[in-house]
């Protein structure tokens, strides 16, 4: 349950309009659910502004499923990713209105009321066309947690001119996010060009000596330009997580 939904129900207890009993049940469940074989945090979207999100790897089907449902019966929408093709059709089947994203491996379910948007965008900046499925991880993320997305596709260092002919988007956005894998230089170039925060994705394109994401990860970890973040390897979830909060502050 959000804050906003929790801050609702208490004005209405409040003003006398919901009863207190009422009000129980609506919290009964919180803030934690068994299914046996996963253990549910409800309290998620009150403490951190967004509900669990489902990370479908090495889950089965009938588990993404039912976790999703569960979720997403208490209000607040949801999220799951790469919960793999298999899993689709029947995410489709349990949750009308879902919305999935092939290149993200994501299935979303919007929220019936959901918080405000943030006051500034989150730009994601991808190398190649190649690292497209991790930088739409990170918009559908972003979009999720209620954050405006821009995005500069395929302005990797082999073409430079291509970046600097969009100084203005960059200089416009609020939290950046670089995609890149192979040599992972473009995380520098844009650190040194922006003043807001940056948070820089490995991924895991590449020839033999980008050793799956390893030669981008070291190249962004030891960035000459001063402010770099740097989150796991293919990990655009996680970078759009941290972009949300910080817009959202």
């Amino acid at each position: 349950m959000r804050r906003e939904r929790v801050r609702d129900l208490l004005t209405r207890v409040a003003d006398g309009s919901t009863p207190v009993e009422h009000a129980l049940d609506a919290l009964a469940t919180e803030p934690e659910e068994s299914l046996g074989f996963a253990t549910l945090d409800h309290h998620r979207a009150l403490r951190q502004g967004f509900p669990e999100v489902v990370y479908g790897g090495g889950k089965t089907v009938h588990q993404v499923v039912a976790i999703a449902q569960r979720i997403a019966e208490h209000g607040d929408g949801g999220l799951v990713s790469r919960g793999g093709s298999d899993a689709v059709a029947p995410l489709l089947d349990a949750l009308p209105g879902l919305e999935y994203n092939a290149v993200a491996g994501t299935c979303y379910l919007r929220s019936p009321a959901p918080p405000a948007l943030a006051l500034q965008s989150l730009l994601i900046i991808t190398a190649g066309t190649s690292d497209l499925p991790v930088a739409e991880e990170a918009a559908v993320t972003a979009g999720a947690m209620a954050c405006p997305v821009e995005r500069l596709t395929d302005v990797g260092v082999a073409g430079i001119h291509r970046l600097l002919a969009r100084r203005d988007v960059i200089n416009a956005a609020g939290v950046i996010v670089v995609v890149a894998g192979m040599d992972g230089a473009l995380a520098s170039v844009v650190g040194g060009l922006a003043r807001v925060p940056v948070i820089a994705v490995p991924t895991s394109v590449g020839y033999g000596a980008a050793f799956g994401g390893i030669a981008p990860l070291l190249t962004m970890l030891n960035s000459c330009a001063a402010g770099v973040t740097v989150v796991n390897i293919d990990n655009g979830f996680g970078a759009a997580v941290a972009a949300a909060r910080i817009l959202h502050r």
